[in-house]
């Protein structure tokens, strides 16, 4: 078994998965991020997303519980939020 194989067995899907994206505050941070994670799950509404600003307000983390179908769709998300420019952190 190769190791792809082995970590694609890790995760049963189709499951609910929270996704932690976090940025410096600005007014299109939250809707850009929606319209990322929208472009690899469709199926995300407004009731799906979290927001929270830090103590300091600098920063701010939106949190998006997704419908994940495939280990693939998630690694093509987190490749597409980790490349961003606004994003410094995904979790």
């Amino acid at each position: 078994m190769n190791m792809e194989a082995k970590r694609e067995t890790l995760i049963e899907f189709p499951l609910r998965f929270p996704i932690k994206v976090m940025g410096e505050m600005q007014d299109t941070f939250s809707q850009t991020i929606f319209d990322v994670v929208r472009g690899h799950a469709p199926d995300i509404t407004e009731t799906d997303i979290e927001l929270r600003a830090s103590s300091g307000g600098k920063y701010v983390s939106v949190t998006v519980t997704i419908n994940a179908v495939s280990q693939e769709q998630l690694d093509n998300l987190y490749r597409e939020l980790t490349s961003h420019p606004l994003v410094k952190y995904v979790l």
